[in-house]
């Protein structure tokens, strides 16, 4: 999620550039790594020592994030081994501790984009990377005991949700260090490796756990405590705080009152809600459809989903944001039958097969997503207004990247009402094949028809 904040402008000394700014000396640093002056549109600065400082802001920026989907991700691994550990648990019940931090860490995104140029985005990245103990220090004291009631269960699964937060401020605070040509870069670099984490810990996260006699529930928390204190340490020695970067809020207002950020915000659910919201359920679903299969190949899925964003967002620069948004929605159509199918023959290569379908759509339709919204913002506007367009857009991107983490939770608590109501998951799949149909026309009507205001923008 980047967001609706820009670095205020900034004086500088010596002779003006051809751009019409005056470039400044290397970067100086005054107590507490804070940079009063940052120009990083200026050629001069830049390579005078400001590329360097941004990308290592940006290198442990990665790490600190991919902590935060790690842990955001945990209880996906966690809960399929639960009844096995001992603990009671009925299917719904399952699926709340699946749910709850997704609904946690969407619903602090947007105070988490707020924090970084309230506290400074280096000083942000310490409390929010400490913040991960306490998710991870929880899971493994409530895992241990299988007489924990649901209820503390369920509190300490939506510790995790500060997790999701910090993909929000981590998009906030590299959103500053980069010049607009080298903006997007970044932001997905940023973007893919705190994705990369969700697929990653479904991978390892198993393997600790199962490593000697038993199976060591508690290892699930207790190894990212060491991880969160060493990206709390890499953030203290490694990163900066901007001076220069302040909230605009009235940028994130005027995004709230354009109905493009709220459609987008509604594409996003399905697109980004659906990668989250099937990443958190999948080893669920493999445990409880398919008990035959080992739950660790899960990680498959979340993976593709992360890696094929960059992919969306790359095609998209070449056929326009809204074509491809519309096919990744055909793409998770035919996961979501497939799906369907897979379930009732029974089928796990049929069912498995069409879930990484599903993965690849939602992937493909993360980056095509984000792509459309710098360009519907940028559709028809005057040279003069550019610079207020652009604000906007990057309120646009900060509401739609929360509201886009709900599917998160809509996805696995509707696998568990169509269980609860049908005992069966189809009719939940056919809900979300007809949500995602809802999407694509909509995509089409408002950015793609023939004749439609921004069609000819090529969004």
């Amino acid at each position: 999620m980047t967001t609706n904040l820009s670095p205020e402008p900034t004086t500088t000394t010596s002779s003006t550039t051809s751009s019409g700014t005056t470039p400044t000396a290397a970067p100086t640093h005054r107590s507490g790594r804070w940079i009063d002056h940052w120009d990083p549109e200026d050629p001069t600065f830049w390579r005078g020592g400001g590329r360097a400082i941004a990308r290592r802001n940006l290198t442990l920026s990665v790490f600190a994030e991919f902590l935060g989907f790690c842990v955001w991700a945990l209880w996906s691994v966690v809960v399929p081994l639960l009844p096995g550990a001992g603990f009671s648990l009925t299917l719904d019940q399952q699926f709340w501790l699946i749910a709850v931090p997704s609904l946690v860490g969407a619903t602090v995104r947007i105070p988490y984009t707020f924090a970084v140029p309230r506290f400074g985005g280096r000083n942000w990245t310490i409390i929010s990377a400490l913040l991960l103990l306490l998710p991870a220090s929880a899971l493994a004291w409530v895992v241990s005991d299988p007489t924990s009631s649901f209820g503390l269960l369920l509190a300490c699964a939506a510790l995790a949700g500060f997790g999701g937060g910090n993909f929000a401020s981590s998009m906030t605070n590299i959103s500053f260090f980069f010049p607009e040509a080298e903006k997007g870069k970044a932001l997905g670099l940023n973007a893919a490796g705190g994705n990369l984490g969700t697929g990653l810990v479904q991978l390892v996260v198993p393997a600790v756990i199962a490593v000697g006699a038993g199976t060591h529930l508690d290892r699930a928390g207790l190894m990212f405590i060491p991880l969160a204190l060493l990206a709390a340490v890499l953030a203290w020695r490694g990163m900066d705080n901007l001076t220069g970067a302040r909230a605009d809020y009235r940028s994130f207002a005027a995004a709230t009152r354009n109905r493009h950020t709220w459609i987008i915000s509604f594409l996003y659910i399905g697109t980004f809600g659906s990668f989250i919201g099937y990443s958190g359920a999948f080893p669920t679903l493999l445990k409880t459809q398919f008990p035959e299969t080992p739950t660790t190949i899960a990680f498959l899925g979340a993976l593709i989903g992360a890696l094929t964003r960059p992919l969306g967002g790359m095609v998209a620069d070449r056929l326009g944001g809204a074509r491809v948004t519309i096919a990744s929605f055909t793409l998770l159509m035919v996961g979501a039958v497939g799906a369907i199918e897979g379930l009732e023959s029974h089928s796990f290569v049929v069912f498995f097969g069409s879930f990484l379908v599903l993965f690849v759509g939602a992937g493909i339709g993360n980056g095509a997503t984000y792509r459309m919204i710098p360009a519907v913002f940028r559709a028809g506007v005057s040279a003069e207004r550019l610079p207020l367009a652009r604000k906007t857009a990057a309120g646009c991107i900060g509401i739609a990247g929360a509201v886009g983490a709900y599917g998160g939770f809509f996805i696995p608590r509707g696998f568990a009402m169509a269980k609860a109501q049908y005992g069966s998951l189809v009719p939940a799949l056919w809900v979300f094949v007809v949500a995602y149909a809802l999407m694509a026309t909509t995509t089409y009507a408002v950015y793609a028809r023939r004749g439609s205001a921004l069609a000819a923008e090529t969004v």
